[in-house]
Parts: C-alpha cells; structure tokens; sequence
C-alpha cells in the first residue's frame, strides 16, 4: 500500500461546512414537524398511537440508513477495497447517525420501561397475566432486559462508528499506513457483531411488536431494507454535493455507476429475502406466522403490500437495470429517490399494521410523513454537526490514488 506524494500535495481538503449555514438551517426547520406530528395525533382519534407508532417507523427509517453506512464502511476495510475511498468518509458520516438516533430512540425505551403498552403488549404486567404466551416470553421480552439490550445494541454501533471514523481521521494528519491495517484487522469481528446487534434490534423493537408472530429470517430483512436506504442515501447526497462544488473532481461517474449497481443489486436481494419470508410462511401454514400476511391483505393494507411488490421490485427491476441509468447523475438521482421512499414504505408496511387501528387512513399517513419529515431533520442535523470541519474524504488514504483513478470495465 502506498499513496503518490504528488497526489496528496494536488488534493484539496473540503468540508461539509463549505455548504453554509442554509443545510442546517433547512434541517432544523424540518425538525419543527415532529411536534407538529405530535399534536396533530393528540387531537385525532387514536392519535397518540398513531403517533407513537409513526414515531418507531421513522427512527428505524433512518437507523436503518446509518446502519447500512456502518456495515459499508466495514466491509470496504475488510476486503481491502480501493475504489471506494473516495466515498468512504460520507458514509463514515452516515454511520455516525446512530448517535442522535441513540437519543431519539430514547423516548421509546423509556415509555416501554414505565409499563406503557401503547407499542408493546408485552410491557403491561397485565396483559402478560392474561396471556400464556406472554409469560412464557416475559423472561426475554420484558422492560428492564429490553432497555438493557437497547444500551448493547446502540452502544456498540456508536463505538464502530466512532472507531472506524476517528482512525481515518487519525489518518489524514499523519499518513500512517498502520492505521489503515487496524480498520481492516478490526473491521472482522466488528461485522460479527454488527450482524449479531442489528438482528436482535430488529426482533426487539420491530417484530415484537406482535409478541405472537416470529420469522426466523426478521433480522436479515430488515437489514437488505437497510442497504437500499442507505446507497439511496448515499447516491442523492453525492449527486447534490457534487452540484455544490464539493467532491466534483474525486468522485466521478465511474463511482456514481458503482453505487447505482450497489444499488440495484441489494434491492434485488431485498426482494430476495422478502419473498423468501413469504414462501416460508404461506407454505408451513401455521396460523401463528400467517397472521403476519393475512393483517397486510385488509383494510387497505392490501394495497400497500401491491405498491411493494409492483414499486419496489418491478418496476426499478425493468427501468433501472440499464447501464445509462446509473452513469447518468440525474436518473441515479431519480432512482436513488424513487428507492429511498419505496424504502420508506417497506418500513412503514411493517411496522403500522400492528398498531390497532382501522386500517391505512388520511390521517395516520400525515402524521407519518410529518414525522418522518421532523425526525429526518433532526438526523440530518445531527449528520452536519458530527461532520463539522472534517474533510469530506480520507486525503492520506494509503488506496487515494486507486480511487481516483477507478474505472469501470
């Protein structure tokens, strides 16, 4: 490994600071729609559930994003990739969004520790008494074990986020190819407790939920979900700094191309494990996991199932396959956008059926979006305030010169 002394000397530092003030200002006025959310569900009817599930959806929206950002920039480290370098310190950022989503998941954690079943029967006393199964689960699925569990599960993503971020930093002011060495020794056992943290997290707060339905293939899913959130999320914020000046020159539609194809690919293993799950349950027929798909087929949740498998798959399947799709910046930016709110709905398909309301309405989609929208803000405010002064790509790099002058084959 070494990088072009000529290389390091040509690259210029940039920071997500040169963008101004007006990002951040953007971000926190979106933040203002989470209360909005709030008293918009305090004076409909059942409007506190909806809000508090709407609430869940968003958060784990976003974790799912930075989630899919931490096990990039591990893997990157781990297969030794030179391609990616030039990309790797935006989604060193990304990753650090499970900082502030640390403190809005917060919320629910305590809620569910005082005995409030508004989103998990199992945090009532009384309804565990009244349900065999329940007490059978009581020994795992219980307020203290869950909120200590919720400290394992964002502790740990926080401490690989801020390891692999922090050494590349290191990196940038001395050049000490060791450095790059330590992410990739560090970088195996951190992807097996990834692996381990992210499908305990979704079993514990997404498919407990309903504490009588169970899918052995929970964790995975929401984790393919993940990485089409994140390369959405990674390709719309290329494209627009690139349009700000930042970037222009390093990351070339070479790169762009590379994430387009990340892109499809892992919506395709999205469908993959998605109709893997459905197979599995529709042909062991058992009533304790068919429930899952009969509560998604009434009540209009029928149509959203449709608007997954027909926009979700299909249609980016058929139009976004081609290869000018994704060395063109404006169509990957189509794209990318197209997938992140197919990803949006995927999350909100499985989360909001479970809360007890009548079906999908008006008014639990606008909380929803308003939600959305206020908890998006203040995660991307988080994002801008990590980032700071910090260049946006690992300048000393030992595998720069590698990534500036990829080129696809």
């Amino acid at each position: 490994m070494h990088t072009s002394p000529d290389t390091n000397k040509k690259m210029t530092v940039q920071t997500l600071a040169e963008l101004g003030p007006l990002p951040m200002k953007v971000a926190l006025g979106c933040a203002i729609l989470l209360p909005v959310a709030f008293v918009l569900g305090l004076f409909s009817e059942n409007g506190m559930e909806k809000f508090a599930f709407s609430y869940l959806q968003s958060t784990f929206f976003f974790l799912s994003i930075s989630l899919g950002a931490l096990f990039f920039v591990m893997i990157q480290q781990l297969t030794r990739a030179g391609w990616s370098v030039v990309l790797r310190r935006l989604s060193e950022f990304i990753a650090m969004g499970v900082l502030p989503l640390a403190i809005l998941v917060l919320p629910i954690v305590l809620v569910t520790l005082a005995g409030n079943d508004i989103l998990y029967q199992w945090a009532s006393a009384k309804n565990v008494a009244e349900d065999h199964l329940l007490q059978a689960k009581a020994p795992y699925l219980n307020g203290g074990f869950f909120a200590l569990r919720y400290l394992i599960y964002f502790g740990s993503w926080i401490f690989l986020a801020r390891f692999f971020l922090n050494k590349s930093v290191a990196q940038d002011v001395n050049g000490d190819p060791e450095l790059t060495l330590l992410m990739e020794r560090r970088s195996g056992p951190g992807l097996l407790l990834f692996a381990f943290t992210i499908s305990f997290a979704a079993i514990d707060f997404i498919m407990s939920l309903d504490p009588h339905w169970f899918s052995t293939i929970f964790g995975i899913y929401y984790f393919a979900a993940g990485l089409v959130g994140f390369f959405s999320f990674l390709a719309i914020s290329l494209i627009y700094l690139r349009s700000k000046g930042l970037l222009q020159e390093p990351v070339t539609v070479e790169h762009l191309h590379d994430v387009g194809k990340l892109l499809f690919a892992f919506n395709c293993f999205w469908a993959y494990i998605a109709i893997s799950q459905y197979l599995l349950i529709w042909y062991s027929n058992i009533p304790e996991e068919t429930i899952f798909f009969l509560h998604r087929q009434e009540h209009g949740w029928g149509i959203i199932s449709l608007i997954l498998v027909i926009g979700h798959f299909a249609i980016p399947f058929v139009f976004f396959m081609s290869r000018w799709m994704k060395r063109n910046p404006k169509m990957l930016f189509f794209w990318a956008v197209y997938l992140l709110v197919m990803n949006w709905i995927d999350i909100f398909w499985l989360i909001m059926p479970n809360a007890k309301l009548e079906g999908v309405s008006f008014g639990m989609i606008l909380v929803d979006v308003c939600c959305t929208i206020g908890v998006g803000g203040l995660y991307v405010a988080g994002l801008l305030k990590l980032a700071g002064q910090t260049s946006v790509m690992p300048v000393r790099d030992p595998r720069l010169e590698e990534s500036l002058k990829f080129h696809n084959i």
